[in-house]
């Protein structure tokens, strides 16, 4: 007699189940029920149909009912809805659209009812203007609104997988698109300094981003919709796409008897049987095993579905199969850019308390001489006895491949050691002879074997300035173009003449741009008998850590000042696309790391008349910003920058700041038209002066900086205490101070506080602006607030004792905003 088993659910988990178990058992009678018209869709590829990418929507069905009965002798039941489980009669109910509510029997059932988008109740939730996207009717819906109704703007309410390749899909089709997310960072798998170069690429395309808000609400108005969020904020859209995450779909089965497990997932063993007879269960709606860590968790991806399908199928067969868990494997397209991972992130690890170590490596994707050549960012998790927790990348091009090879180690529960030694297919348009993942193995066996002590961007808020000292050995070229503040510049190539320059009782703590020169200054230093630690990844792994996402495309409007710079600073707007650039000379600098583009143009420019232009390619992500401030710095008009899909960075520059002949009718010689203050006094009339000024200044269209110094920088005070490490003096300096601008005195007729008072009663009596008010709207105009490192360490002030929006500079950086400015004021 054959064997009836039911199939509950159809694309990724049930279809490979009832496709393996029909190649097992000729005889077997297989049902299969899905209560949509589509047993089998590619739903990862939905957003890709809604965005273009994907035209042809019959490319969305991966197999039909009518095929799958044809090859596979499957009764396929669509639009049938199982909607209850009697495991001791073994039945369960089906409400058809064709034939009714009825009861079928089974011998085994394979549950695979997947998971559905989250739907908060919240007012307004039911418009039908907000849509989520699980299956092909979802997608029709959103395709047809965004051809039919001319859709402008949508919101995005949820920074995962789904939220964010529908920002992109939906920004590709031409609507604006602002994304909010609840959390401090999209997409959880990545950690916080990973997902940052995810979120800046979508920044660079125009997706606005919203961290850290929570949605309380919808309302429609007139023809659009309405989000409101608990700080406030209200935007208003055409469109919204609810995307904050999935819920397993087994409420049907509250009443059957399974185990759950506490977020509602079926609890299944490693054979996907559940604790019934013959009940099993596969997909998103399961428990599993993390591969890693051993602990139950959820992880909802279309591979490990399509595995634990077979497997249930082989053990309806009684083949015995075990799945051993998953590891999570993701990869996600963020316009030009990938993004990977798998197995454990560092948040996952501390969650748990597990001991591990990490690494950043920044390796080109193929040999850097061959054409097309750009970084990847690889981060590398390991224990202290090299098995391998995690891994991260994110890149242009390369970054699957090496994120595979380092799934496939921690499958066999390999070290750092067997990256080391994998041998890998290379020719130079595809790799290096030491390949990227080779290398995230060489740097992760020197932390082991005690050969480099490394540091972390984190740890750099925690560095105690009186027993270490930082130390950039990069270029004097790089550190003018951006350092950590408080570091002092020493070569690698001269670290052995100026030893002398470093206290021995000190631990040095030294960085690089991506951590190689850093190491081999490490390697020095400690042989020589420095107690030495070098930041992994170097310079470019701190910017990655500090980048602020959510500034770039700033919700509120601009400032006229600012909306000048975006526009100047816009690649697409800079200069007249029908009228090519004259070049005079060109620069492939493609294929090398910071600061070899640099350098290059450096000795191209220097190599050019006064007038001439230069148009330099290079694929160091960095170069985009660095080549901007570099001609800034050199005193060499930037004609147009620009990023194209692939990575590559597009460079005109023209030779000290001279017009080129063909532009030369338009251009008029400017003095300089900045204004910047130096404010030494902590006095609360002159800091009232100062802020006024400013503000003027800014409000007439001039670029401002202010340059707190000395006892100016109790201005800038937070007025609450903060809880930092300092030195006894830095503590004493702190007590007796005036913390923030409302504990400010007079400079003249304070009378123990009264006259304070007094200014303070007759400026609200008068209309006129507090200093806070006015330091308020100074930042929002755009003026540019600098607190002088050296006073700070003078003083014993930290960086997180400061109000929000102050930049750490020193006497270099207020000189070179001097000397754009037409005025200079001392205070």
């Amino acid at each position: 007699m054959s064997k009836k088993v039911l199939i509950v659910g159809g694309v990724a988990g049930g279809a490979s189940a009832a496709a393996r178990l029909r190649r097992l058992d000729e005889d077997a009678h297989i049902v299969m029920f899905e209560r949509d018209p589509y047993i089998s869709f590619a739903n990862c590829g939905l957003p890709y149909y809604i965005g273009d990418s994907i035209k042809d929507r019959s490319k969305l069905l991966v197999q039909t009912p009518e095929a799958m009965h044809q090859r596979f002798n499957i009764d396929v039941r669509t639009e049938s809805e199982v909607i209850g489980i009697n495991p001791g009669a073994k039945t369960v109910r089906v409400r058809s659209k064709a034939r009714g509510d009825y009861e079928e029997s089974y011998d085994a059932i394979i549950l695979s009812p997947g998971a559905k988008p989250i739907r908060p109740n919240l007012p307004g939730i039911q418009s039908e203007r907000i849509h989520t996207v699980r299956n092909i009717p979802d997608t029709d819906r959103i395709k047809k609104r965004v051809a039919e109704d001319r859709i402008a703007s949508a919101v995005v309410i949820g920074g995962g997988f789904i939220g964010v390749e529908m920002a992109e899909n939906l920004k590709e089709v031409g609507i604006d698109v602002t994304l909010i997310e609840g959390g401090p960072q999209i997409l959880a798998p990545f950690d916080p300094e990973m997902s940052n170069l995810l979120a800046k690429e979508l920044e660079e395309h125009g997706v606005k981003l919203l961290f850290s808000q929570q949605v309380t609400g919808f309302r429609e108005v007139g023809a659009q919709i309405e989000v409101q969020t608990a700080a406030g904020i209200t935007l208003v859209s055409d469109m919204v796409i609810l995307a904050i995450g999935v819920a397993p779909d087994t409420a049907f089965l509250k009443d059957s008897g399974l185990e759950f497990g506490p977020r509602g997932h079926i609890i299944v063993n490693n054979k996907m049987e559940t604790n019934l007879d013959q009940v099993f269960a596969v997909g998103d709606a399961v428990e599993v095993t993390d591969f890693v860590n051993g602990n139950k968790t959820a992880i909802p991806l279309a591979g490990p579905a399509n595995k634990q399908g077979r497997i249930a199928a082989d053990n309806v067969c009684g083949l015995g199969t075990t799945y051993k868990g998953s590891q999570g494997t993701s990869i996600i397209k963020v316009f030009g850019l990938t993004g990977s991972s798998t197995g454990n992130n560092e948040k996952t690890l501390q969650r748990l308390g597990l001991p591990y170590h990490v690494t950043y490596v920044h390796p080109n994707s193929h040999a850097s001489y061959y054409p097309g050549a750009t970084p990847i960012t690889l981060k590398l998790l390991f224990q202290d006895d090299g098995v391998i927790l995690g891994a991260q990348a994110v890149g242009f091009d390369g970054v699957d491949k090496r994120i595979d090879d380092i799934a496939t180690v921690i499958r066999f529960r390999g070290t750092v050691t067997d990256l080391t030694e994998l041998e890998l297919a290379y020719a130079p348009p595809y790799s290096s002879a030491k390949d990227p993942v080779n290398f995230a193995g060489y740097t992760a066996e020197n932390i082991l074997t005690g050969r480099t002590t490394v540091f972390g961007p984190k740890e750099l808020d925690n560095r105690d300035e009186q027993t270490t000292i930082l130390v950039d050995v990069r270029s004097e070229m790089e550190h003018a173009n951006g350092h950590i503040p408080g570091s002092l510049l020493i070569p690698v190539d001269e670290l052995r003449s100026r030893l002398d320059e470093l206290d021995p009782a000190k631990e040095i703590w030294v960085y690089c741009q991506v951590g190689l020169r850093g190491y081999t200054a490490s390697r020095i230093l400690q042989q020589k008998g420095y107690k030495v630690r070098n930041l992994t990844g170097g310079y470019k792994t701190y910017q990655m850590a500090t980048y602020v996402p959510g500034k770039m495309n700033s919700l509120t409007p601009p400032t006229p000042q600012q909306a000048q710079a975006e526009i100047a600073a816009a690649s697409a707007v800079s200069v007249d696309p029908s009228k090519p650039i004259h070049v005079d000379a060109e620069l492939d600098a493609c294929g090398l790391c910071c600061p070899g583009p640099l350098v290059q143009v450096k000795q191209k420019m220097d190599q050019l008349k006064e007038g001439q232009v230069l148009h330099v390619t290079a694929s160091d992500p960095g170069f985009y910003e660095d080549v901007q401030a570099w001609a800034t710095m050199s005193k060499n008009r930037m004609i147009q920058v620009s990023k194209n899909a692939n990575g590559l960075i597009e460079a005109y520059m023209c030779k000290e700041g001279a017009v080129p002949a063909a532009d030369s009718s338009s251009q008029t010689a400017t003095s300089p038209e900045g204004t910047t203050m130096v404010v030494f006094s902590g006095d609360l009339d002159k800091a009232i002066a100062s802020f006024i000024i400013a503000n003027g200044a800014a409000a007439s269209g001039k670029k401002v900086t202010l340059f707190f110094t000395f006892w100016g920088l109790n201005i800038l005070r937070k007025s609450e205490k903060v809880q930092v490490s300092k030195s006894f003096i830095g503590k004493m300096f702190g007590t007796m101070m005036p913390r923030g601008s409302r504990k400010l005195s007079l400079s003249r007729m304070n009378m123990m506080g009264m006259g304070t008072k007094m200014i303070r009663s007759v400026m609200r009596s008068n209309n006129v602006s507090s200093l806070e008010e006015l330091m308020e709207t100074a930042i929002r105009q755009g003026v540019e607030i600098v607190a002088c490192q050296m006073s700070m360490d003078v003083m014993g002030i930290k960086k997180e004792e400061l109000i929000d929006g102050v930049k750490i500079g020193g006497v270099g950086y207020y000189l070179g905003k001097a000397d754009q400015s037409g005025i200079n004021l001392f205070i």
